[in-house]
């Protein structure tokens, strides 16, 4: 019987080199536009004025019919469902491909809105909501008093 000395990092070689494969086959030029599919949901940004919050969201290749947009005073939710499907033919061969996929986000607001007077806008894939804020968070200042402690 021979023996043979254990090596632990050709474990870890071969882990890197299935992994490196992985990825190499799922990031090449062919399935890059497929790379986006692996986000659920979309990207948002919130910034803050002192009358409104401004709430900008990425949801390319749909249409305004297919999103849901609720806008409580405390925070907005948005969902949405993609349905996308291309034919192309060439040289005699069909290539069809299809996606679809439902998205749904709640985003909670650092101050209270007033709901009924939100405005909305979508161009090129990106909504902007614009959440005026309501008028007691306008006008809300808090006075601090420091009294100093006078020794007796």
């Amino acid at each position: 019987m021979a023996l043979v000395r254990y090596n632990p990092w050709q474990e870890m070689n071969s882990l890197q080199r299935q992994l490196n494969r992985l990825f190499d086959d799922a990031l090449t030029p062919d399935n890059w536009d497929n790379f986006g599919n692996l986000s659920k949901v979309p990207a948002a940004e919130l910034t803050e004025t002192d009358d409104a919050l401004h709430l900008k969201l990425e949801v390319p290749g749909m249409e305004a019919k297919d999103l849901d947009i609720q806008v409580m005073a405390d925070r907005v939710a948005i969902s949405g469902e993609r349905k996308s499907e291309t034919k192309s033919e060439a040289d005699g061969n069909i290539r069809s491909e299809f996606r679809y996929g439902k998205f749904q986000r709640l985003i909670p607001l650092p101050s209270r809105i007033q709901n009924a007077n939100v405005t909305a806008d979508y161009k090129d894939g990106i909504l902007n909501l614009t959440l005026p804020k309501l008028e007691e968070e306008i006008n809300k200042v808090v006075k601090v008093n420091l009294e100093s402690e006078t020794a007796e």
